[in-house]
């Protein structure tokens, strides 16, 4: 298991968890790593995106330094998203990404993730020799000199390149379609206005004049309630909010109503079946999806995989199966056929595709699809597998499983983070979901695993 790296890249408080020294060593892995496998005369190529946090530009030119001291040419394509990074790495050959984000954290918190040359998230045995090499424990590195000594190369080209892709993918124009668009003062903030313009929208757009310090900041899609309200008040058609590297899309409906990761996966996938093109018939969720999802899914006869938490491992099923829709009840919506990796943009040109062909509004699309209440408790424990593992609580469970029968979902997880054991339930009512999570609760304290 990583030390450093989880589901989503390197992150932490920058200069306490992550610090530019440990950006330094992975640039200097990186560049070495993957120079070491060009042949004679070859210069190895990294790309580099940023969001607009503070810390950014510390990390970014510590990175430099530690690639371009291994012998490796850094391209920068400075502030943009992490999904055009993956974009720009796949289309150019590049030898492998790395976005600095820390996603949808505030502005202290920064984040580095390390893209492989397909574009895809790295492997964990690659993510393990980085973390050696950090910790001291792996070989020495030599340094690169004289005309061996990399290059940084300006590529902010590549925001154009990958602005224009996302432009070729709408088949309608936008003419006529007032949409509200929440950059959340982060790395959409250039992209995404540009794109709708283009496409022919009235373009409404909020929260993009980053600072350093405003990125997600009552904003974005961790703040959906800011577009709700903008959204009803200036009576558009619909709206978008973004996350600090944008590759997470929340929608709102032309009432200010939310339109979920969730709804966005039922309302392409039902989309994509009366086409004929949701191969294998199926779309690929998360455990934590809303159990509304599964039934609407059932009523259009539309199977559905089940993964652990993060897109990660949604992509991993969706490439292994050939899946062309999946993602999480967040915004991270994963469309095969033209990403490798979530992409907020990308999710708001889908949503306004299947709206114009249909000709049907957001809440149209959506209302088929109803959210079942959810209530969810987090218990501090003291030793989190044990308590995962004990038979009484495993029997709780069960007990309450055999109670919702169909018509609704007990989950139990450990955090991957945190001291904690998570008790989800889901019901058509409100009530039953927190009668039966403090059953399980109740049973969690009872045998003593509840940390005071």
């Amino acid at each position: 298991m990583a030390k450093y790296f989880g589901t989503d890249g390197f992150r932490g408080e920058a200069n306490v968890t992550l610090t530019a020294d440990h950006a330094y060593k992975i640039g200097r892995f990186i560049g070495w790593y993957y120079g070491r496998k060009k042949r004679e005369g070859q210069r190895c190529k990294v790309l580099i995106g940023k969001d607009t946090r503070l810390s950014s530009y510390m990390f970014e030119f510590a990175l430099v330094s530690g690639i371009t001291a291994s012998g490796a040419d850094a391209y920068l394509m400075h502030v943009t998203t992490t999904p055009s990074v993956a974009y720009i790495v796949r289309t150019h050959f590049m030898d492998c990404g790395i976005m600095i984000s820390a996603s949808h954290n505030p502005y202290y918190d920064n984040g580095i993730k390390l893209i492989n040359e397909y574009g895809e998230k790295m492997d964990e045995d690659t993510i393990l020799k980085v973390e050696a090499y950090i910790d001291g424990i792996s070989e020495d590195i030599p340094m690169a000199e004289r005309e061996k000594i990399g290059r940084t190369v300006d590529f902010s080209k590549g925001r154009d390149q990958y602005m224009n892709f996302l432009e070729s993918l709408a088949i309608r124009s936008y003419e006529g379609k007032k949409i509200g668009l929440d950059c959340a003062n982060g790395s959409a903030w250039m992209i995404a206005k540009r794109v709708f313009d283009n496409l022919g929208a009235r373009t409404y757009v909020i929260n993009n004049q980053p600072d350093g310090k405003n990125i997600n900041t009552n904003c974005g899609s961790t703040h959906i309630e800011v577009l709700r309200k903008y959204v009803a008040e200036n009576h558009l058609d619909a709206g978008f909010a973004f996350d600090g590297d944008a590759d997470r899309c929340l929608a709102v409906d032309e009432h200010g109503n939310l339109v979920d990761g969730d709804a966005m996966i039922y309302i392409y996938a039902r989309y994509l079946k009366e086409r004929g093109k949701l191969v294998g018939n199926k779309v690929v969720t998360t455990v934590m999806s809303n159990f509304g999802l599964y039934k609407a899914l059932d009523e259009l006869g539309i199977e559905y995989e089940k993964t652990a938490v993060g897109d990660k491992y949604v992509y991993e099923n969706m490439a292994n199966h050939g899946y062309r829709i999946g993602g999480e009840q967040s915004g991270h919506i994963i469309f095969r056929k033209y990403a490798t990796t979530g992409d907020g943009i990308l999710t708001a040109i889908k949503m306004m595709e299947v709206m114009l062909v249909k000709g049907q509004t957001l809440a149209q699309l959506a209302e088929p699809f109803k959210v079942y209440p959810q209530v969810l408790e987090n218990v501090r424990v003291k030793d989190k597998q044990a308590a995962m593992s004990d038979k009484k609580i495993q029997e709780a469970v069960s007990a309450v499983e055999d109670k919702l029968g169909s018509e609704g979902r007990i989950l139990v997880r450990e955090s991957g983070t945190e001291p904690l054991v998570r008790v989800m339930v889901e019901a058509p009512d409100q009530a039953i979901c927190q009668a039966y999570v403090k059953e399980v609760v109740d049973v969690i304290k009872a045998r003593g695993y509840e940390e005071v």
